[in-house]
C-alpha cells in the first residue's frame, strides 16, 4: 500500500525554510509598498490555486487595510477599475511570471513597469512574485 502523506517540509528542512522566510525581511526593508506586495501574493496564489496561501495573505491583506470589494475583484481586476495603473503593472508582470507562456512579450511589460516603479522596485517586486510562487509550490504539493 502507497503512503500518500505529504511529506513535512518543515521537519525535514526547517532550517532551509527558515532562511527562505528571512527574505521577507530582507524585502520589507527595500520599502516597496505593502498594499502592492500584498496584492501580488494573492493573484499568484489565485492563479496557483493554492489555498493555504489564499487564506493566509487574504487575511494579512484585510488586516493591512485592503477592501474586500477589491479583493472579491483582484481576479478580474483588468475588467474593473478598483486598481490604479501602478497596481495594474504589477499584477500584470505578477501573472507574467506565475502563469509562464511563450507567447508573453515580456518588453512591453516592463516598459510598463519602468513608468510607475524605478528598477529597485522592479527588482523587489520580481523578488515578491518568484517567492510567492515558491511558497504556493511548497504548499500546493501538500495537496
Amino acid at each position: 500500500m502507497a503512503v500518500t502523506s505529504p511529506v513535512r517540509y518543515e521537519q525535514e528542512i526547517g532550517d532551509i525554510l527558515e532562511q527562505l522566510g528571512g527574505v521577507h525581511k530582507t524585502i520589507a526593508k527595500h520599502g516597496l509598498d505593502p498594499k502592492i506586495i500584498h496584492l501580488v501574493e494573492m493573484r499568484a496564489s489565485q492563479i496557483n490555486q493554492c489555498g493555504f496561501c489564499i487564506k493566509m495573505h487574504s487575511a494579512e491583506t484585510r488586516d493591512a487595510g485592503e477592501t474586500n470589494e477589491r479583493l472579491d475583484r483582484l481576479i478580474v481586476w483588468r475588467h474593473v477599475r478598483d486598481f490604479n495603473d501602478r497596481e495594474k503593472a504589477a499584477l500584470a508582470w505578477t501573472e507574467a511570471l506565475t502563469d509562464l507562456d511563450q507567447k508573453i512579450e515580456y518588453a512591453p511589460l516592463r516598459s510598463e513597469l519602468k513608468v510607475h516603479f524605478s528598477d529597485n522596485e522592479i527588482s523587489v517586486l520580481t523578488t515578491v512574485v518568484c517567492m510567492i510562487n515558491l511558497w504556493n509550490r511548497f504548499q500546493i504539493s501538500k495537496h
